[in-house]
């Protein structure tokens, strides 16, 4: 892809949430935005990146719109994209979205079961909207 390219992408940007049923969530929908409802409008990079203050990193957050997914309400991805001075569109919160799904069982940290993969898949087509909305709106040049 070139710069050109890459600076019409909309950047998703996960928590970490290493073993923690959210994180696995944030990174699935995550990997379902880029890859099959967003592909060639949206990309993704390491919160750890960010963390550690990588200048390529921090440079696409400056220049590209930024949607994070957070598994809980510490907000680690929100925070660390706002810290490094990044233009958020939009914050998402996995935790938000267990609201809607009392008595849900996820899964695992490593293994969602059929209702981790329900809100997966909700998460994912709440922030593809958000893309679409970005890009029909012409914020996206």
């Amino acid at each position: 892809m070139t710069n050109h390219a890459k600076e019409k992408t909309v950047l998703v940007i996960p928590c970490s949430g290493i073993g923690k049923v959210h994180g696995l969530i944030s990174r699935e929908a995550t990997y379902q935005v880029t890859d099959e409802l967003a592909p060639g409008r949206t990309d993704t990079l390491c919160l750890g990146l960010l963390v550690r203050r990588d200048d390529e990193a921090v440079a696409a957050i400056k220049r590209q719109y930024c949607i994070t997914i957070d598994g809980c309400p510490k907000a680690c991805a929100e925070k660390n994209v706002q810290m490094a001075g990044g233009r958020i569109a939009s914050s998402v919160q996995v935790a938000a979205a267990f609201k809607r799904h009392h008595g849900a069982r996820p899964g695992t940290a490593t293994d969602l079961s059929k209702d981790g993969w329900m809100i997966t898949r909700e998460v994912a087509e709440a922030v593809a909207g958000e893309v679409e909305r970005l890009h029909d709106g012409k914020e996206v040049s």
